[in-house]
């Protein structure tokens, strides 16, 4: 039986018109956008080699995934492989170096782990040495706008909450603003901080303009495997810290003189006649 008709002579339930539903929702804002010639076409990427993390030209927005006091660990890794999946170019781990590769399924390979001992420490150094501009923290809260107003700059991060209590005081401080997702079901309160994450990052790429990653038969192309240089799990030691302390120590082993660090500085050889 069909609805009853609305005053104004339309059908359907509330006051959405019959056929309402087959017409196409507007899409959400991209940059390509504003990247557009004349007749239409997306313009060429901004340049720049392609950054073997992301799989994009190093011209194009990135992505940074702050992860912090994440309460099942597992979750650690499944934010990992969604990271590598949707071009993000660095996690970035606060507090421990050590997290759990459960749920990757080997995609942790393929994903630029970096590390800030605290919250404000991260802030600091994605701001001065990545150039990101802004840090949205994923939280329904007032304030909050849908992920789908795509609320972002070039070099955007963003930090989502932890599975029961949401985001601390510590981390909304380090905050630009705050992002959420629409959920139109009664089921649930939130949705899995992994899952979250995923659509995040996902409506990053697409605002991007992400170039998708080639396919071969039902899969997408993986990239060749890389060489570990630390243990499964654990952050290594960043290459330019690394390379400032071979620095300073061959600075101090210079300025001793004799090279053997003991400070005399003198340079003779005892001779016992």
């Amino acid at each position: 039986m069909d609805p009853p008709a609305s005053p104004d002579g339309t059908r359907g339930e509330g006051n959405v018109a019959e056929g309402a539903r087959d017409e196409p929702a507007a899409a959400p804002p991209t940059r390509d956008e504003g990247r557009r010639d004349e007749d239409g076409a997306v313009r060429a990427p901004d340049g720049g080699e392609e950054c073997e993390w992301t799989g994009q030209s190093s011209g194009e927005p990135q992505c940074y995934f702050l992860v912090h006091n994440i309460a099942k660990k597992h979750n650690v890794g499944t934010i990992a492989r969604c990271a590598t999946a949707f071009g993000v170019r660095s996690v970035v781990l606060i507090g421990a170096k050590s997290y759990n590769t459960f749920g990757c399924k080997g995609s942790s390979n393929h994903v630029d782990f970096v590390h800030y001992p605290t919250l404000a420490d991260a802030r600091v150094g994605l701001m001065e040495r990545q150039g990101v501009t802004k840090i949205l923290g994923v939280e329904i809260c007032d304030g909050a706008v849908p992920i789908e107003t795509h609320p972002f700059d070039e070099r955007t991060a963003f930090i989502a909450g932890n599975e029961g209590d949401g985001l601390t005081k510590q981390q909304k401080a380090i905050c630009d603003g705050f992002v959420y997702i629409r959920q139109h079901g009664p089921g649930t309160a939130s949705l899995n901080v992994a899952v979250a994450s995923a659509l995040v990052m996902h409506h990053f790429a697409l605002w991007a303009g992400y170039r998708e990653r080639a396919r071969e038969g039902e899969k997408f192309v993986v990239g060749e495997r890389r060489l570990r240089t630390h243990a499964r799990g654990v952050i290594g030691d960043d290459p330019d810290e690394v390379r400032r302390r071979r620095a300073a120590a061959r600075e101090a082993a210079a300025g001793d003189g004799d090279g053997d660090g003991d400070g005399d500085g003198d340079g003779a050889v005892g001779i016992e006649f």
